[in-house]
């Protein structure tokens, strides 16, 4: 993918590292061609022009005891997004909250263990103050995914 705001090497760099985020500075500027410390110096200045929000890790929620990826359509009344969007974001199993646009609702995405815990978290969900409706729908199959966007 490219992006106008930067260049082939940027994106070159941006690439390598959503790819393998511990390439060191080193092996990066043999990837591009570029000395180690004007590899530093790219990557100082992406973070600075918050291209580069934080480096992190990605986690596999199956391997690691999470075995149902759900996915939310929860209607809110106008006057309560904010509060309910506030709850969601507390509950340790939602992971993602968007306002989508046209009707009051947001798009949700929780990690469950199992269909028990998805009954709770459901039961939790219609409890929360603003909510009309609550649609559920879990993952079957991962074709793609980028935890961050991938260049």
């Amino acid at each position: 993918m490219q992006f106008k705001n930067l260049d082939e090497i940027d994106t070159q760099i941006l690439k390598h590292l959503s790819e393998n985020g511990r390439l060191s500075n080193a092996e990066l500027g043999r990837l591009v061609n570029l000395t180690r410390a004007a590899v530093r110096e790219r990557i100082h200045q992406l973070v600075e022009q918050g291209i580069i929000e934080r480096f992190t890790i990605v986690v596999n929620p199956l391997k690691a005891g999470k075995g149902l990826s759900m996915y939310f359509d929860v209607e809110v009344e106008w006057a309560h997004m904010d509060a309910v969007a506030k709850a969601l974001l507390a509950a340790d199993e939602t992971t993602n909250v968007y306002q989508m646009s046209g009707r009051p609702h947001l798009h949700v995405h929780a990690l469950l263990d199992d269909q028990e815990h998805a009954e709770r978290y459901v039961r939790q969900l219609r409890g929360i103050e603003g909510i009309t409706s609550v649609q559920a729908e879990f993952l079957i199959t991962r074709y793609k995914e980028r935890g961050a966007l991938l260049i």
